[in-house]
């Protein structure tokens, strides 16, 4: 257990305690984790994405572009340890928004809202592309629903467990 997916398919089943380094560990060789996957910030893509880490700005780097952050991830040690702060705060904002939504009555539609969020290129059919099928199985048994938002069939190819956010297809 550690990608985000990992995080809520296990709350959906009710496991309430982690133990994780991934967030710290992907930070060390410049990745950050963000609502649509993770960037990894040392390609080149990034060196002119002037954008936040996540789009609305927010967090503890929420001043700093990517392509700062790229200008320094391989240069500067101080880039892992911000990186590491951004990512921390991500799965701890992860984890009090699923509290709410648990405490709200609302998970499943957050869980859903997460998934569109999380897989922006995968849809209804017909689409090429659909999350990995085992979140399909996980969720059913959960009670969350997912036929109408993503295409299950077989031609669909299975994304990867923790998706590429990227300067090329991220929305401006």
């Amino acid at each position: 257990v550690g990608y985000p997916l990992d995080i809520v398919i296990c709350v959906a089943l009710g496991v309430d305690m982690f133990d994780c380094v991934y967030p710290c560990r992907t930070a060390r060789f410049g990745t950050a984790l963000v609502r649509s996957g993770q960037l990894r910030l040392t390609s080149a893509e990034f060196a002119n994405d002037f954008r936040p880490l996540e789009p609305g700005g927010k967090g503890p780097l929420k001043e700093y572009t990517r392509a700062m952050l790229h200008s320094i991830v391989t240069k500067e040690p101080v880039a892992a340890q911000l990186i590491t702060w951004h990512n921390l705060w991500f799965m701890l904002n992860l984890l009090t928004e699923m509290r709410g939504a648990i405490k709200a009555n609302t998970f499943p539609d957050w869980v859903r809202q997460f998934l569109k969020d999380f897989f922006p290129s995968a849809g209804p059919a017909p689409c090429a592309v659909c999350p990995p099928r085992w979140v399909k199985d996980a969720l059913e048994v959960c009670g969350i629903p997912l036929d109408d938002l993503f295409d299950w069939s077989e031609t669909a190819q299975e994304l990867p467990d923790m998706p590429k956010d990227s300067a090329k297809n991220s929305k401006q």
